[in-house]
């Protein structure tokens, strides 16, 4: 039987499910497939091209045989059986933060930097949502014409936390629309009808929260460059998609219609942008799709060569799910597995 042995580990999570379903759609020959998650989801039953599969649980498991794992069960989780994984013969795809900053782990956007991904790698990184989807629409304009600062500011949809989230906003928007008392959960504050300028924990040291930080040091080690990034990051009550103000200053000089022109053809980048006529990307009409989606486009004033943009994509398939098994297309048309 041809195309290869697959696994998903976290298969019951909100990017678990959606691997199952991007792998359904992109990849067209699976020789099988194996769902792993902890004790409390596994003997669930997940369909896959008409075929029912029970979930094992990881920790009673072994990853003999499978060729390609894609983990999203958490950081803890990976840092404890990606390792068992690449020992019992696969490679893998790592959707957590356990390895991403690992020098000897690359960390991978396909369109970017797939030069950086190896035949010997047995282990690789897929980046943060809120990175993947900047770096798909600013890595075209870089390859030209080196970005040397990137202010960002997120707008990022609780589906980004996980399926209690998604929940919590449901509830919690019901209770405030019906006049009865908010259920609290999953974050520090009340999310529906609010804003939460903190995704992750606090940072003291830098004044950052996680998810900040992240976008800094995986930004520089996917474009290879020590470019400052200043971001902001903020939970939204968006069921799908993130939204980012995107920034950046460059180190030559560029007109507008030079960067439209660089991203009008770069790979998975749409233009929308006709602001005259209320033409930009908003998260409802960008979720399901595995596109990022660039409008608002704009000069920046206030310094030589600085432009402005508003960038969307859906943060589960193409901040997760789609990129990974990007990653792993690529890597057979490539001849790397």
């Amino acid at each position: 039987m041809s195309g290869h042995s697959l696994a998903i580990v976290g298969a019951t999570g909100a990017v678990g499910l959606k691997l199952l379903q991007v792998i359904d759609e992109r990849v067209k020959e699976v020789k099988s497939l194996r769902l792993f998650a902890s004790s409390r989801s596994a003997g669930q039953k997940l369909t896959f091209r008409g075929k029912e599969i029970t979930v094992e649980d990881v920790a009673k498991s072994d990853f003999k045989g499978v060729d390609v794992a894609f983990f999203s069960a958490g950081t803890e989780a990976s840092l404890e059986y990606c390792p068992k994984a690449v020992k019992d013969g696969a490679i893998v795809i790592d959707n957590t933060n356990a390895h991403r900053m690992n020098k000897d782990v690359p960390l991978i956007v396909p369109e970017a930097n797939f030069h950086a991904l190896k035949k010997e790698h047995r282990l690789i990184a897929n980046p943060n949502c809120s990175t993947i989807q900047m770096i798909v629409a600013l890595a075209p304009i870089h390859r030209v014409n080196p970005i040397k600062r990137i202010v960002v500011s997120t707008y990022q949809s609780v589906s980004g936390t996980g399926l209690e989230a998604i929940d919590i906003l449901k509830r919690q928007s019901k209770a405030i629309l019906e006049n009865t008392e908010i259920p609290q959960g999953v974050y520090p504050h009340t999310i529906g009808f609010n804003l939460i300028p903190q995704i992750d924990v606090f940072l003291p040291e830098s004044g950052l929260y996680r998810e900040e930080e992240k976008m800094v040091r995986e930004t520089q080690k996917i474009l290879e460059s020590d470019v400052k990034v200043c971001p902001t990051t903020v939970r939204v009550p968006v069921m799908y998609a993130h939204s980012e103000s995107v920034n950046i200053e460059l180190t030559n000089k560029m007109t507008l219609d030079e960067v439209r022109a660089v991203l009008s053809k770069a790979e998975d980048v749409v233009l929308l942008d006709d602001p005259a006529n209320s033409v930009y990307p908003t998260p409802f009409e960008c979720q399901n799709k595995d596109e990022v989606f660039v409008g608002r486009l704009r000069n920046d004033p206030t310094v030589p060569v600085g432009f402005n943009m508003w960038v969307v994509a859906d943060n589960l398939r193409r901040g997760a799910a789609t990129n990974a098994v990007k990653i792993y297309t690529e890597m057979v048309k490539h001849g790397l597995i």
